[in-house]
């Protein structure tokens, strides 16, 4: 993203229209923390005439909002219903306004929004891989082949039907164990010999600055999920003054690649028990790659294809890609 020019904005028109301080809302996990943090600093340096004089925790007030996915740590995430998990808590806040803003990871963003919600802005993206974390058991050998370096019939531990259908597509004689939590609480159950490995996201991983080695795995081997590595910020739609304002620190490339994941998701409206992968990036030559992937959850099945185009028709491409893959697939697996 080019560096955003502040913006110039009275201060009476500021206090006038906002009022001081505004809610940020987010779900309490130390990733979301950090995640809404970010958010605030640069929307901070964006419009520092928000409030001059004040510091950054007087101007926005943070709003810990338990969501449903975070209440409920004993079952798979498919067990408990679907989409929004992360986000429908936040989202009633935000309609009921006890919050002016609410700060996600995109990947956990449903693809249709509420009524009178819109995704405001998307950030500059994070590294959007998939990191293999080992165990004490499962020393690395060969790091350009990250699934080699799992031993015979290991347990690995993860919530994402994603990412086990792709482990078990490429390893099937590897086994997969349920393992939720934050991203702390499963490299101690890795590091603890509860499973062999796990994979989490090397975007979560950067931004808490966790010095743990973990092995990246390629996007086109392991495709992440879609929006992986991206903050996306909600708004009432109506909040025009708010809109414009994120707008200044929208990242251009960000939304393009969001877009078209977003777009490719929306194509195959798959259940909560879809395991569906989605990444896109810019070329060299200015076009727009995307890959998507849909699966069986045991890995029997797995389609992978890939589109590219302008990036300006984003959405098109995630839908032409979407429809494609669904017209490929068995019946069954959008059951």
């Amino acid at each position: 993203m080019p560096d955003a020019q502040p913006m110039t904005m009275p201060r009476s028109d500021t206090h006038a229209r906002r009022g001081l301080p505004l809610r940020v809302g987010t779900r309490g996990s130390p990733l979301a923390r950090v995640q809404t943090r970010m958010f605030i600093g640069l929307l901070a340096k964006f419009c520092p005439v928000l409030a001059p004089g004040f510091n950054n925790d007087e101007v926005f007030q943070e709003h810990i909002i338990r969501t449903t996915g975070d209440a409920i740590q004993d079952r798979a995430l498919a067990e408990i219903g679907g989409k929004g998990l992360f986000s429908k808590e936040i989202h009633e806040a935000l309609a009921d306004r006890r919050i002016d803003f609410a700060v996600h990871s995109l990947k956990d963003l449903e693809t249709e929004l509420p009524p009178g919600i819109v995704l405001a802005c998307t950030l500059r993206r994070e590294d959007a891989r998939d990191a293999l974390i080992l165990g004490p058991a499962a020393a690395a050998s060969d790091p350009t082949e990250a699934f080699a370096m799992l031993p015979a019939k290991a347990v690995i531990g993860t919530t994402s039907l994603r990412r086990q259908a792709q482990l078990l597509h490429a390893r099937p004689d590897l086994s997969i164990t349920l393992m939720r939590g934050n991203v702390q609480t499963r490299i101690a159950k890795v590091m603890a010999g509860d499973c062999a490995a796990s994979l989490l996201a090397v975007a979560g991983l950067r931004r808490l600055n966790i010095d743990t080695p973990y092995v990246p795995i390629d996007p086109e081997a392991m495709v992440p999920s879609a929006c992986q590595g991206i903050v996306g910020v909600t708004v009432r739609a109506e909040d025009v003054t708010l809109r414009q304002l994120l707008s200044g620190i929208e990242d251009p490339e960000a939304r393009a690649v969001s877009t078209a994941e977003r777009a490719l998701l929306a194509a195959l409206d798959g259940s909560c028990r879809t395991p569906i992968g989605g990444h896109a990036r810019l070329l060299p030559d200015g076009r727009l790659h995307l890959t998507g992937l849909v699966a069986r959850p045991d890995g029997s099945f797995l389609l992978k294809r890939s589109l590219h185009g302008l990036p300006t028709d984003s959405e098109q491409l995630g839908t032409a890609l979407g429809d494609e893959l669904r017209a490929d697939s068995p019946r069954d697996i959008f059951a």
